[in-house]
């Protein structure tokens, strides 16, 4: 498989699985322009523009992040409670961020949006990120013992929210220090070549 990628983008939580899962993988870079880094028209892959992207070994393309972490934990076996309440409140919670939390940053990414704009999103913003500490409680993962899509999508959010200071709970800031520690984690901020850091990533191409 080959994923197409943006340094710090929302890409990083497919990073983030396929290296958690131990699938096979090669990682192509895209660049703003909408050129690979071997040269290719990336709108030629994914004729949305957006990263992330997952060619399959069949060739065929896979988009939008939900699909590609369902298809990574089904391919795995992993990631993703095979049945039980579980396994939908990580489908339900992997939902929330990719409209939720991920749409209301868009401002933050368009040097044409307004302070009222910017204002607005940011107050849904912790909001949003209120709702996701109550879900975490005192759990190591947002879904029960293991983890699960939810988390890498989550550690992309929260990293977003550094970037952009943005309030987070203590509690989402705790947990996300404990998960740039695991070994997956901090293989795909290593690969993409990022620091600790947020607010010297490059992000989001929507």
């Amino acid at each position: 498989m080959i994923l197409y990628y943006a340094p710090g983008g929302c890409s990083l939580a497919d990073h983030i699985a396929l290296i958690e899962t131990g699938l096979p993988y090669k990682l192509v870079k895209v660049e703003r322009s909408k050129r690979t880094e071997d040269g290719r028209d990336f709108t030629m892959i994914n004729p949305k523009g957006f990263i992330p992207a997952l060619e399959l070994d069949d060739g065929s393309v896979l988009t939008e992040n939900l699909a590609i972490l369902v298809y990574i934990a089904h391919q795995a076996g992993a990631l993703l409670p095979g049945d039980g309440l579980d396994r939908w409140r990580a489908l339900e919670a992997t939902s929330f961020m990719t409209t939720e939390l991920h749409g209301n940053f868009r401002p933050f990414f368009h040097a044409d949006a307004t302070q009222a704009e910017r204002d607005k999103a940011r107050k849904l913003l912790v909001k949003h990120f209120a709702t996701i500490a109550e879900q975490l409680g005192d759990r190591p993962f947002l879904v029960g013992d293991r983890m699960t899509i939810a988390d890498p999508y989550l550690v992309v959010m929260l990293m977003w929210a550094g970037k952009n200071e943005i309030e987070v709970p203590e509690r989402l800031t705790g947990y996300l220090a404990q998960m740039q520690k695991m070994p997956s984690v901090a293989r795909a901020l290593a690969d993409e070549g990022l620091s600790l850091n947020p607010r010297q990533w490059f992000t989001d191409q929507r």
